[in-house]
């Protein structure tokens, strides 16, 4: 059975293993409030100018909103814009902006607002991870009151789903400065406090429904913080968590699945991406035979098993299978040990001894230890490091200071960062470049695709990273909760599409 975007039918109830006991239930919470777990903590609160994806699952949507607006099925709809025209050559879009929005301070949602955002998101000092797609608008008018006309200047064919990201968040001018810690948006949900370590809370801004909108039903949002996962499965059972997106609940399916009445379980692609990072900037990491040797040095298949527990798709690029224009790379690197002792041969390599550098998700402790002893087994020694998500953002990602980090990439369109300069990575090829620019310049979808295809076989040949599978991401859910996202294109917790029954 397919396990992607598939919303499981439980089996008939049955009795719990004997190997955990039930926890006590918690008290209802009513029909207007929710607990959602998560597994890593944000560090700020503002996705325009932090990388990291947990942001995005607190605030984006709910507290955040875009111009466009991103669905579970990748699909692109209205935002804070209500409606759009694009040029023939994809470098003009004319957006009819939303009437009657307000921010939470009470301040008016104008083109001005758009404008700021647009301008600071790309400006010489954003730390805006998408920087490059606001850096590439030229003009930004507003002819008409209700009017905004952006003119790019070259065509970007995924502009209309980049900009429902996260990182296209509109801001208001006067609290940008303070959003990491006090945001201040213009959907459905406001902040209502945050302890640090342990939980963040929302609650409905009442001025959503004067844009003639009602509020959501669900009124008081938790989330809380569990790294741990015997301690995500507790909070589950015994009711103290009422939905887990991502939770590490794959060895412990079978409790759930055992009590259809109180659970459901959505198992769902994405277009993550897991994968072995390599810094092309430290020797001998910058030649491609010893890049290629580590790759093959990695059985995907063992690697999705004890990391991803066996939920996962194998990739041979920075690509994925249900991506528009995916190519088939696995054959390209295949896990072949004699051959990678053959290249580190070749590339006068011995002895060679790295370190590997890994987040605190599950997928990268539990993969972590079989990675090193596969590359131990064709003669490359490898210390671990555990490190926290905070100084994996600073020391890995912007100090590029690491020789290898198991880590996966959840951006749906992010093969731009192959042709970013500066990127964590340190790859830099005029081949590949050249493709991003033609991709960019195209406006016929044909062509495009083509040359997806011909960007993903580039970086597999060039051994950028070893790519080791498409995660498949479950949600462990209470049965009475409707509305949860069923595909995940985008890392969102939607609050307002939440409802009990």
């Amino acid at each position: 059975m397919d396990r992607r975007h598939l919303l499981h039918a439980l089996p008939a109830l049955g009795v719990l293993g004997a190997s955990l006991a039930l926890p006590a239930l918690a008290q209802p919470r009513g029909r207007d409030a929710v607990v959602i777990g998560m597994t890593l903590e944000p560090p700020g609160l503002d996705p325009t100018v932090g990388a990291a994806s947990a942001i995005a699952e607190v605030v984006h949507y709910n507290v955040f909103e875009t111009l466009t607006r991103i669905g579970p099925d990748g699909q692109v709809g209205p935002g804070l814009a209500r409606s759009w025209e694009v040029s023939p050559d994809l470098r003009t879009y004319t957006f009819r902006l939303r009437r009657g929005v307000r921010f939470h301070n009470g301040e008016p949602f104008t083109a001005a607002a758009v404008k700021f955002s647009f301008e600071r998101a790309g400006g010489e000092a954003s730390t805006n991870k998408d920087k490059r797609v606001f850096a590439n608008i030229a003009v930004i008018g507003n002819p008409e009151p209700e009017v905004l006309v952006l003119v790019l200047k070259q065509a970007e064919p995924d502009f209309l789903f980049l900009i429902g990201q996260a990182t296209a968040a509109i801001v208001e001018p006067r609290s940008a400065a303070t959003n990491a810690q006090q945001p201040v948006g213009t959907g459905p949900y406001q902040m209502a406090g945050w302890v640090r370590g342990a939980s963040l809370q929302l609650k409905t801004f009442e001025g959503y429904a004067q844009r003639g909108q009602p509020l959501p039903p669900i009124r008081r949002a938790t989330f809380r913080f569990i790294s741990d996962p015997a301690a995500q499965m507790a909070a589950l059972l015994s009711g103290d968590v009422d939905a887990f997106p991502r939770v590490a609940a794959a060895r412990s399916l079978e409790q759930f699945k055992r009590q259809p009445q109180r659970f459901q379980l959505i198992i769902a692609g994405s277009r993550a991406k897991t994968l072995l990072a390599m810094n092309h900037r430290r020797k001998p990491l910058d030649d491609v035979r010893v890049r290629r040797a580590l790759s093959m040095a990695l059985d995907r298949k063992a690697l999705i098993t004890v990391a991803a527990d066996g939920f996962g798709l194998p990739i041979g690029s920075h690509y994925v299978p249900d991506a528009p224009g995916y190519v088939d790379l696995t054959g390209l690197n295949p896990h072949d040990p004699a051959r990678a002792r053959t290249l580190l041969k070749e590339a006068g390599v011995r002895d060679l001894a790295l370190t590997l550098k890994l987040p605190p998700a599950p997928y990268a402790r539990q993969g972590g230890e079989l990675v090193a002893a596969q590359l131990a087994q064709v003669g490359v020694q490898v210390k671990l490091e555990n490190i926290e998500w905070a100084q994996w953002l600073s020391g890995v990602y912007g100090a590029h200071n690491y020789d290898l980090t198991l880590i996966s990439h959840v951006e749906p369109f992010d093969l731009g960062n192959f042709a970013k300069p500066g990127y964590y990575w340190g790859y830099e090829s005029k081949a590949f470049n050249d493709l991003w620019q033609r991709y960019l310049a195209s406006t016929r979808e044909a062509e495009r695709l083509k040359l997806l295809g011909e960007m993903q076989r580039r970086i597999a040949e060039d051994a950028v990273a070893a790519w080791l599978y498409q995660p498949q991401w479950i949600t462990v859910a209470q049965a009475r909760l409707k509305g949860l996202w069923t595909g995940m294109p985008i890392f969102v917790n939607d609050l307002a599409a939440l409802r009990w029954e």
